[in-house]
């Protein structure tokens, strides 16, 4: 058989649909991040640019000061640092106009060192000093839009509105007269306060730039192995309700000599609901055109066929246990050996329901006689094979359980003499 897809994912529903030929434009796979799986995300990208921020440094300040009796003095702060932040509480929100996340009860810490001097007519010689001083802000709220949109089977993430506002910011000096630290305080906490709001939304403007890099460099395609690729182009524009965030892609098996399966495909119709429950994170819906572009792609390249001489009854391939049922077989071949070459006739067509998946099976057998070194074929057998299953979630893998429904036979030519198919069907089966 074609070789099997492993999904790595959470949930996984199928859907059924009507006959459809193929479409570039169809998204054949699509995927759900739940409310649980956008606040997940959140809590990630607001850590992320909790350490971005730390130990981030702002460019100094200087600037002249009047201050009354002692004159005009020059000040600064150098070394400015945000040492830590602390957020404590966060929201996400998806809507029409985009995705809004909420960082609020926010602290900062700060540290920076400070120095003036100054000269007058009263003290000919220049007066300074210098120190320490920290920095602590209270009720912090950093707010951030940010949009998706398809931009030729790509997402492009770009911000949309990126604010942050401050409740309290306290400045604490080590040393200085009084007279500096309130002409300090007067001169400098605006300043300061604009700077590390200023900081955190280039920083996360910054930062979400990055994640439209990384988003850009997608790949259009994920091959499987030497044969096929999954088309991962993402269609259709990302949907965004109240509490989820859908994006839809092609999900086809394409071969890799870029052959399309023509046929054989379906378009979603609507889920199942294998899926009820637990909310997840993140489930993935899957149409059974997803199957059966696999199907077709490995029918096309000649895959689909096999050589059978072992099986878990071997006398079977032998004349000896065919005489009282095909007797001008043993009689040609007595208790030779036979090799079962069996071949698809057309690409299996896999059907998804609510409660299992199965896929009828149209197939031709060979019989094949190892008379020596000779390889003689005698009869060609056509088969239809119904099977089905059930899938399931096993740890991190996709896997499942199938079974033969039924199978009919029909003989398309034969050189050793009619074949009583009836009876020949209900021996294999019993």
């Amino acid at each position: 058989m074609a070789p099997a897809l492993l999904f790595l994912l959470l949930p996984i529903a199928v859907a059924s649909g009507t006959l459809l030929s193929q479409s570039d434009e169809a998204g054949y796979i699509s995927s759900v991040v739940s409310e649980a799986g956008l606040v997940f995300a959140k809590d990630l990208l607001v850590e992320r640019a909790v350490d971005s921020l730390t130990l981030l440094r702002l460019p100094g300040i200087e600037k002249d000061v009047r201050i009354p009796v002692v004159g005009v003095v020059h000040m600064g702060a150098s070394n400015i640092t945000l040492s830590s932040i602390n957020v404590s509480s966060s929201t996400v929100k998806p809507g029409e106009s985009g995705i809004v996340i909420v960082a609020s009860g926010a602290s900062v810490s700060l540290s920076f060192d400070w120095f003036y001097s100054y000269s007058t007519w009263l003290v000919p010689i220049k007066v300074s000093d210098k120190g320490t001083a920290s920095v602590q802000v209270e009720g912090m709220q950093v707010g951030l839009t940010i949009t998706l949109d398809n931009k030729n089977g790509t997402l492009e993430l770009a911000v949309l509105q990126c604010g942050c506002y401050m409740e309290s910011l306290v400045i604490t000096l080590d040393g200085g007269a009084s007279w500096f630290y309130q002409g300090f305080i007067y001169a400098f906490a605006n300043h300061i306060r604009s700077s590390v709001e200023d900081a955190i939304i280039k920083k996360i403007t910054e930062g979400s730039e990055k994640l439209d890099l990384l988003l850009q460099t997608l790949p259009k395609k994920i091959d499987v192995d030497k044969i096929s690729s999954l088309n991962t182009t993402f269609v259709d524009e990302p949907i965004l309700t109240n509490s989820s965030l859908q994006l839809n892609i092609n999900g086809l098996l394409i071969s890799s000599n870029k052959i399309h399966a023509q046929n054989y495909l379906y378009k979603v119709s609507q889920l199942s609901n294998s899926c009820d429950g637990a909310q997840k994170m993140l489930s993935i819906t899957l149409a059974e055109a997803v199957f059966n572009s696999a199907s077709v792609i490995y029918f096309q390249a000649g895959l689909l066929h096999w050589m059978v001489n072992k099986v878990p009854e071997q006398s079977l391939l032998n004349t000896a246990s065919w005489k009282y049922l095909i007797p001008e077989l043993y009689r040609k071949y007595p208790n030779d050996d036979m090799i079962l070459n069996m071949s698809l006739t057309s690409p299996p067509n896999v059907w998804i329901t609510s409660q299992k998946v199965g896929a009828n099976v149209l197939l031709d057998m060979i019989v094949n006689i190892l008379d020596g070194s000779l390889t003689i074929p005698v009869a060609c057998i056509s088969m239809v094979v119904d099977v089905s299953g059930v899938v399931a979630i096993s740890g991190n893998n996709l896997a499942g359980q199938v079974g033969l429904d039924s199978f009919s036979l029909s003989l398309i030519w034969s050189d050793v003499g009619k074949f009583h198919m009836n009876l020949i069907q209900v021996w294999l089966i019993y």
